[in-house]
């Protein structure tokens, strides 16, 4: 199976991010509807904002395709009026990457729920790296920062590793995601 991303892999990719891209627009009031009940809720749905690295990454299964995918989408996010302005783009490239580097690590042949999950967190600590940078937790006292942190990778194994993992399943049941993997890929699927 060759590795390096195709027009239609990259095409794919993009109308999967459009798609994740208005999620995260449409996600973003719902973050601070959230935000006044405190405990940090907020963060436990901020792990929407890193499903379209995985969700393309477990469909086209090839390198690039997790950055590839936050940075569209977050781009998406971003033409459509983002409340966040340009960060959304800093924060989709730093969260990609920080997803990809997982799926580097297990040398792009692992598309479990663990790798994804892992993904997931990753993306996560590269968003919290840029929060901290701008400031947004730097005041918070420990207990608080813990509990902000925690919360925060909790959500985003459950939304991002678990609901991503099992949206794609979904998808492979109707046959969308035989359109765009070889038939060497789904034997080797077969035998996860």
């Amino acid at each position: 199976m060759k590795k390096g991303l195709k027009l239609t892999d990259i095409l794919v990719t993009i109308v999967i991010s459009i798609v994740f891209g208005i999620i995260y627009k449409v996600w973003g009031p719902l973050y601070y509807a959230i935000k006044p009940f405190g405990l940090h809720l907020d963060q436990f749905i901020y792990g929407m904002w890193f499903i379209a690295a995985n969700v393309a990454y477990l469909i086209i299964r090839k390198p690039g395709v997790a950055l590839l995918a936050e940075i569209a989408a977050s781009s998406g996010e971003f033409i459509m009026g983002s409340e966040w302005g340009l960060e959304v783009l800093l924060y989709g490239v730093v969260q990609g990457l920080f997803a990809e580097l997982v799926f580097a690590a297990f040398r792009y042949k692992r598309f479990g729920l663990i790798v994804l999950s892992l993904a997931a967190a990753a993306a996560a600590v590269g968003s919290l790296i840029l929060d901290q940078y701008k400031g947004y937790i730097g005041d918070l006292a420990l207990w608080n920062l813990v509990l902000y942190i925690v919360v925060r990778l909790i959500g985003a194994i459950v939304i991002s590793g678990v609901f991503g993992h099992y949206l794609v399943k979904a998808l492979e049941a109707t046959g969308v995601t035989n359109l765009v993997r070889p038939a060497s890929q789904k034997d080797y699927d077969a035998l996860q």
